[in-house]
């Protein structure tokens, strides 16, 4: 029987999820038959225009109707950050799984009480972090497992974009706490976290600092200007349990950056890098053979990386962000199906989130060292 589907939002990231729920069986196979329910924004205009593009059966612009819906099974939360929390808490009350964007909440009191109500209900959650199912990264994940590039002893994450770039641009929601909660460390950072303890393990502490680049920006009707309340740049020093050492930096004004969501691994044999602006390769390099003969190879992904070949016959012709959200959806509907957890529930995800807060309270405190 088709999984029942509710998606609240339709930005960019519900545009991203009503395309993984339609794609996931044709493109993956193996994934169960789900039947697009009901479909939540405001104004009821907009829920209308949004239903019908996306191929839903109901429109609402009350979130509450949605949860509540008896043949919902699943709810999609694609809102603004300060919705997440409200909505995915109320959704799992009424027993339904959730899938959720990042990060997964304004606080970390908030995040810990989805946790919390996820645990009580006993259902799917995953949060969307669709950079960790890319296959380059998986694949390096194999290969740092198999020692490839030997022990582990420093790894940089970086994440920049430039859509704060622009001193001119206008006062938006994203820059207040209560709207947005954390700056580029909730909207960017997080997923250099996400990536670090995927392929190296949990950080143990750190040392961070934060920069507010525009203090203020000027509000789009003209009558002023409001201050920016959060971060537009971090930057932490990272220790793991193992010894090693690390780096995460972002910045959401960093000039001709559109997706620099970079990692490099440096371990005592070599080093893996990726670069999140060509997606589909992985660099590595080992110490083996004569000095002249060693360099970077490049591992173009390909149908031995699976996912891939579910997508493209062929190495070079590529996938994309889209794609690897089909892949997480993919992965929401199968845990669903076999009632099993989801990869990264909101256990997981809160680890992040402990993390971006620890960088924002050591930045707060004056570059204190923080144990997470």
């Amino acid at each position: 029987m088709a999984i029942g589907i509710g998606l609240i939002g339709t930005g960019f990231m519900g545009k991203a999820h009503a395309m993984a729920y339609r794609s996931a069986r044709a493109i993956m196979g193996d994934v169960p038959d789900c039947r697009l329910v009901a479909l939540c924004d405001t104004p009821m205009a907009n829920a209308e225009k949004f239903r019908d593009q996306y191929g839903f059966e109901e429109a609402f612009d009350d979130w509450r109707r949605l949860v509540e819906h008896p043949l919902v099974e699943v709810v999609s939360v694609a809102t603004p950050n300060m919705l997440h929390a409200e909505i995915a808490i109320a959704a799992l009350e009424n027993c339904k799984h959730v899938w959720c964007e990042k990060p997964m909440a304004l606080t970390l009191e908030d995040a810990e009480a989805m946790e919390a109500a996820a645990k009580a209900a006993g259902k799917v959650t995953l949060v969307g972090y669709n950079y960790l199912y890319n296959p380059a990264l998986l694949h390096a994940k194999e290969l740092i497992a198999e020692g490839h590039i030997g022990e582990v002893i420093h790894v940089r994450g970086y994440f920049d974009e430039d859509y704060q770039a622009d001193p001119d641009l206008p006062w938006t929601w994203r820059a207040r706490v209560r709207d947005a909660g954390l700056g580029a460390l909730g909207d960017m950072a997080c997923h250099s976290v996400s990536m670090i303890h995927e392929l190296v393990g949990p950080i143990e502490s750190l040392i961070a600092d934060m920069q507010t680049v525009y203090p203020t920006r000027a509000l789009a009707d003209g009558s002023g200007r409001a201050a920016v309340e959060n971060e537009d740049a971090a930057t932490a020093v990272l220790r793991f349990p193992n010894g090693a050492r690390g780096l995460i930096t972002t910045s959401r004004c960093a000039w001709g950056r559109k997706n620099r969501v970079d990692i490099e691994v440096h371990g005592t044999k070599g080093q893996i890098s990726f670069h999140g602006e060509r997606m589909n390769e992985l660099r590595v390099y080992v110490n083996e053979g004569p000095m002249a003969r060693q360099g970077m190879t490049t591992i173009l992904t390909g149908g031995a990386h699976p996912p891939y070949g579910n997508f493209v016959p062929a190495p070079g012709h590529q996938i994309g962000f889209l794609d690897l959200k089909t892949i997480e959806g993919a992965e929401l509907l199968r845990a669903v199906a076999e009632g099993r957890e989801a990869r990264i529930p909101f256990s997981e995800a809160l680890k992040y989130e402990r993390v971006i807060h620890a960088m924002a309270e050591s930045a707060r405190n004056d570059g204190k060292r923080v144990t997470i």
